[in-house]
């Protein structure tokens, strides 16, 4: 992907919670710069998933590498009365110099499994927290849902309609961008395609055959607007009757020399007016013309069609996955887990952490499929494949991130490699995950050095 494409605004250091900055402050009073490891991970997956999917990486990594704070900010913070002009001046030179360890984007992962470890300097490793999660959090959440939708549609089209109401700007890109990674066809978002080399897919609004004192007119219109691209909205007025006129259009468009390649339905009852419209369509000589439906669409939505036979060849799906309207948020957290080469642990009821450097080890059966995973320390080995990698050391990344349609191929094969009961829409067992002794004797140790019993 060319550097010179569109991006989003950098939104700067202060995209943050102020406790960052005020914890920073008391570290540098207080010379706390030694060491720290964090880690990111799910505490838990909701009734809703048999599965998360890593997301978010490159963004993560653009970030840390990108982290500075400008004159402008250090300004503001000065005027706030929280900040004393010394620790303004460490903030001043403060960038990222640490290692960063993650998963790669795509890989499913379960709950209590990191997928991302920061090793730098206390100050930096807590400063980068919110951004992170908030970076991590919601690619891992969009493309976990555009997955199952995936999943639940195979040889379907899907496109991302999500842009409109997805929750501000950034949400929309990256929203198109984890949905692409997941599996999906092609955006409705532009500046997704700029960006990220998604390709885009669109029909009309309604409005526009609205604006048309004929629905035939509006037809034709469009046709002969994007030749090489005619799919035309037909549920504004009667869905059956345009289907119809459809036919008479096209052979007219033909002599033009442009083929229709496909009819949208937003509305009603989709399977049935799908029904009705096939055999509208087959009647008239226009069986190679696709019919592709939305308004509402999500994975059940979809695997209901298919359970009925709709004859449906694609889907826009917008609202459900641009909000993951089901499971709206992923139960994650960015924990401290070593300090100055000290394990820490948090023990709070229902939150507590496994601590100390880790490392994930995935096992597979002989037909290829993931079927259980240990959770050991970094140091340590067990059976299986070690997914969290080396990706950033002082700072900089080891390597450029991967192309999209790389990483989109990956995913491809990671989702193919789950169990069946995991890839199916419904609850499934608890994926397995084994806690090496090494972990749990750390974890002990790191409870007898806190005095905890």
């Amino acid at each position: 992907m060319s550097r010179e494409l569109p991006r989003l605004a950098n939104p700067g250091a202060l995209l943050t919670d102020l406790y960052q900055l005020t914890m920073l402050q008391a570290y540098f009073e207080r010379d706390m710069l030694e060491t720290a490891v964090f880690e990111f991970f799910a505490r838990k997956l909701p009734a809703g998933r048999n599965f998360y999917l890593a997301a978010g990486l490159e963004q993560a990594l653009d970030y840390l590498e990108q982290l500075r704070f400008s004159q402008a900010e250090l300004d503001w913070l000065g005027g706030q009365g929280l900040f004393k002009p010394a620790f303004l001046d460490y903030l001043a030179l403060l960038r990222f110099s640490g290692d960063v360890h993650a998963m790669a984007e795509g890989t499913p992962f379960f709950a209590n499994q990191p997928i991302l470890r920061i090793t730098a300097p206390l100050p930096q490793a807590q400063l980068v927290e919110t951004r992170l999660i908030n970076l991590l959090h919601f690619q891992s959440l969009i493309a976990s849902k555009a997955a199952r939708v995936v999943l639940a549609a195979p040889g379907k089209r899907l496109v991302d309609f999500g842009l409109r109401r997805c929750h501000g700007a950034e949400a929309g890109v990256y929203a198109a961008r984890a949905s692409y990674l997941a599996g999906f066809d092609a955006s409705a978002t532009v500046l997704a395609g700029a960006q990220f080399g998604i390709p885009l897919a669109g029909t009309m609004a309604h409005s526009f055959i609205q604006a048309h004192s004929d629905e035939v007119a509006a037809f034709e219109h469009f046709a002969h607007s994007l030749p090489d691209t005619v799919v035309l909205l037909i549920d504004t007025y009667d869905t059956e009757a345009a289907a119809q006129k459809v036919v008479e259009l096209a052979p007219r468009l033909a002599a033009a020399g442009i083929r229709i390649q496909g009819v949208r339905l937003d509305s009603g009852d989709l399977g049935a007016h799908a029904r009705k419209v096939r055999v509208i369509l087959d009647r008239g000589g226009l069986s190679a013309v696709t019919i592709f439906a939305s308004g509402n669409i999500d994975e059940y939505l979809i695997q209901r069609l298919r359970q009925e036979g709709a004859p449906i060849d694609g889907f826009g799906v917008g609202t459900h996955l641009g909000t993951s309207s089901d499971v709206p948020a992923l139960d994650c957290a960015y924990k401290l887990q070593e300090y100055a080469g000290t394990p820490r642990r948090k023990r709070s009821e229902g939150k507590a952490t496994w601590p100390g450097r880790k490392q994930l080890y995935r096992r597979y059966d002989a037909e290829g499929r993931c079927c259980g995973d240990t959770l050991t320390l970094a140091d340590d080995c067990a059976e299986g494949l070690p997914l969290i990698q080396p990706v950033m050391r002082q700072g900089r990344r080891l390597q450029p991130s991967p192309p999209l349609a790389q990483v989109r191929a990956y995913t491809r094969q990671q989702l193919e490699r789950l169990p069946l009961a995991l890839r199916s829409l419904e609850p499934a067992p608890d994926y397995p995950l084994e806690i090496a002794p090494a972990l749990r004797a750390l974890a002990d140790s790191a409870d007898r050095l806190s005095g905890m019993p």
